[in-house]
């Protein structure tokens, strides 16, 4: 069994009718996963809701009052932008808390079980920085999660891996100080947001970034994993892997040129299972509904 953790609650964070990071995202995951074969494998779980848990400690311990603040004043006055790409509606505050709240259970769901999980929320939250929100997302979901789990007696070390077209320049800059947590990136670039750089390596040699150049397929990837991603992350010897699991790196995604197929991601996850079995999947971006949703069900499909 593979538990996936998903509310219809957030398809309550409106984006517009033309943003490419729109709820259908997840109805289309949510559909694609319903009708795979092994659909009676997949232990579907409501994430725990805010008023249930203490969440906002969490994300205060990575961002800022003012940007807090900001998101809240935002969604109570029904709605406006953090930036020209990320919208924030009238229930986008409690929908980014619940999110985070969804990737605190994945990570205890997978200290419980020794196992990988999959978070199905939004919005995502590899772009947002302590003190502001950027690349439509609002809270730091994977970093909050890292920092989570370090306050577990049985995790001394935290990795997170990201394999979104874009680099996910919020988690490094809000981990990269943190020697117990390490972050390993490979994205397009140039791209979206222009950081990323190799010699981008953290204040204790614990961020690894990879950047891949426009239409590098699948076997250039694969290429970066054995020789590159595996070596860190074993090296690492992390107590819990995060994966910032954005899937637009695919061919037909509209927002950038990398050729990668809904198949390799189910070899990416091969290859992270080969370091650890706990592993928390979370999803960031990925806008081709066809190819994304093909793509999480490579992934789980693996974890299986």
């Amino acid at each position: 069994m593979v538990p996936v953790i998903y509310s219809d609650e957030f398809l309550e964070h409106k984006t517009g009718r033309s943003h490419p990071e729109r709820p259908e995202r997840l109805t289309a995951i949510v559909q694609a996963l319903q009708g795979a074969p092994w659909a009676s494998k997949i232990q579907w779980q409501e994430p725990t809701p805010v008023e249930e848990r203490e969440v906002m400690p969490m994300v205060q311990a990575v961002h800022s009052h003012r940007h807090i603040i900001e998101v809240e004043e935002i969604a109570m006055k029904g709605g406006g932008g953090l930036d020209p790409d990320t919208p924030v509606s009238s229930r986008s505050y409690e929908v980014a808390l619940l999110a985070v709240s969804a990737w605190l259970d994945g990570v205890d769901r997978v200290l419980a079980t020794s196992g990988p999980a999959f978070v199905l929320a939004r919005p995502p939250g590899h772009h947002a920085m302590s003190d502001q929100g950027m690349g439509f997302c609002l809270f730091s979901n994977a970093a909050i999660a890292a920092t989570y789990a370090l306050e577990k007696p049985e995790i001394n070390r935290v990795a997170i891996l990201d394999w979104d077209v874009h680099h996910g320049n919020g988690t490094q800059a809000i981990v990269e100080d943190n020697p117990c947590i390490a972050y390993c990136s490979l994205h397009q670039y140039p791209c979206y947001p222009g950081t990323g750089r190799s010699s981008e390596q953290g204040s204790w040699s614990n961020v690894l970034n990879i950047p891949m150049i426009p239409y590098s397929d699948g076997a250039a990837y694969k290429e970066r994993f054995t020789k590159q991603v595996i070596p860190f992350l074993t090296n690492f010897q992390p107590d819990l892997l995060i994966v910032s699991a954005g899937y637009d790196a695919n061919a037909a995604d509209p927002l950038a040129q990398i050729n990668l197929q809904p198949a390799d991601f189910g070899d990416f996850t091969e290859y992270c299972l080969q370091v650890t079995r706990r592993i928390l999947f979370g999803l960031e971006g990925g806008y081709d509904l066809d190819s994304l949703s093909q793509s999480v069900l490579k992934t789980i499909e693996r974890c299986l």
